[in-house]
């Protein structure tokens, strides 16, 4: 089971309800081959529970000691752990990465930010969490919210990106909380089948839609919802949104053409479309006849998937999750980059 950041935040703020102590480690900065990315968690209660990573375990054990005296003292700390300090090394860090780690002691004020934030992500609503590591002080922004801030640019760039991260200067952590990543599958195919297992190792929603209610069923895609309806008639209640990824699986205009509409308009991070490129062109040929502006039309991934020869329905599910992913990052394949 993949335990998520909502998880672990979620149990510091469980334990500290229950009477426990409680500390958080957070990662929040890294350099080479460090193997936990910023913004990753470790909560710590007094009673000797633990959840989450910040190193994959090579230096669990120190930042827990750290975080048991956190508890202990109120005194948060910065640690830094590389492959070249003594204490890394014998845990185990030889990755040839380097990793600063924040921990401090959960107090009623922070449950509450942390409870905050995680309303937020309940309602699909982007939120920052701001840390002074010199102070310990912190503050939480909305999206709505960034205007007069100091930060707005580099801000925004986190929240539109997902990545937690120092602020220019060092001393300001941002904990960039967005909604879960939400994959809509138009077309319960072969494809979206293959395409629905591989998307719950990355934690992403999933949901299936398709007006033929003999393919969208629960037996077929175990662990998704699954919406036999018109995209018409379903997206509207899904309320689509830039965190979005909309997969067009069905080969189909009725299908297609409604869900790209709305995808757009939704301004979804990733629209991939199945189909050759004779089918693409007529298909771009029926949105521009229905007033969708050249500009909206460059965004649509079609034929779906990065072009790494893919077969098999397994194959082009894998061609389709790493076009995805490379469109959350704002990273072009390496094709792409060649041309």
């Amino acid at each position: 089971m993949v335990v998520s950041d909502a998880d672990i935040l979620s149990a510091a703020q469980r334990w500290f309800e229950k009477g426990n102590g409680v500390a958080l480690a957070t990662v929040v900065e890294t350099w080479g081959a460090a193997p936990r990315p910023v913004g990753s968690h470790l909560v710590v209660a007094s009673d000797g529970a633990f959840l989450g990573s910040v190193s994959g375990g090579c230096v669990e054990a120190e930042v827990i000691e750290e975080a048991l005296d956190a508890i202990k003292t109120g005194t948060p700390r910065l640690l830094e752990f590389g492959v070249a300090d003594e204490t890394a090394w014998r845990a185990g860090l030889s990755c040839g990465g380097r990793i600063n780690v924040y921990v401090e002691r959960i107090d009623a004020g922070q449950r509450d930010l942390l409870a905050a934030l995680g309303a937020e992500r309940d309602s699909r609503r982007a939120a920052i969490l701001l840390t002074d590591l010199k102070s310990g002080a912190k503050r939480l922004l909305r999206a709505e919210n960034l205007s007069q801030d100091f930060f707005r640019a580099e801000l925004e760039t986190r929240l539109r990106l997902g990545r937690s991260g120092l602020l220019t200067g060092g001393n300001i952590f941002a904990l960039a909380q967005v909604p879960q990543i939400r994959l809509l599958i138009l077309g319960a195919s072969h494809i979206a089948q293959a395409l629905a297992v591989m998307t719950r190792v990355l934690d992403f929603e999933t949901i299936i839609i398709d007006p033929r209610g003999a393919f969208a069923t629960p037996e077929r895609f175990p662990g998704c919802a699954v919406i036999a309806e018109w995209p018409q008639d379903a997206l509207p209640r899904l309320g689509l949104d830039p965190y979005t990824a909309v997969a067009l699986l069905a080969h189909e205009p009725r299908i297609d053409d409604p869900s790209i509409s709305a995808a757009l308009t939704a301004r979804c991070f990733y629209i991939g479309a199945l189909g050759s490129r004779k089918t693409h062109t007529k298909r771009l040929d029926r949105l521009r006849a229905a007033g969708i502006a050249e500009c909206d039309l460059a965004r649509i991934h079609a034929p779906i998937g990065i072009d790494i020869g893919a077969l098999s329905p397994g194959e082009i599910a894998v061609s389709i999750l790493a076009e995805l992913i490379a469109a959350r990052s704002q990273k072009a394949s390496r094709s792409e980059q060649a041309a």
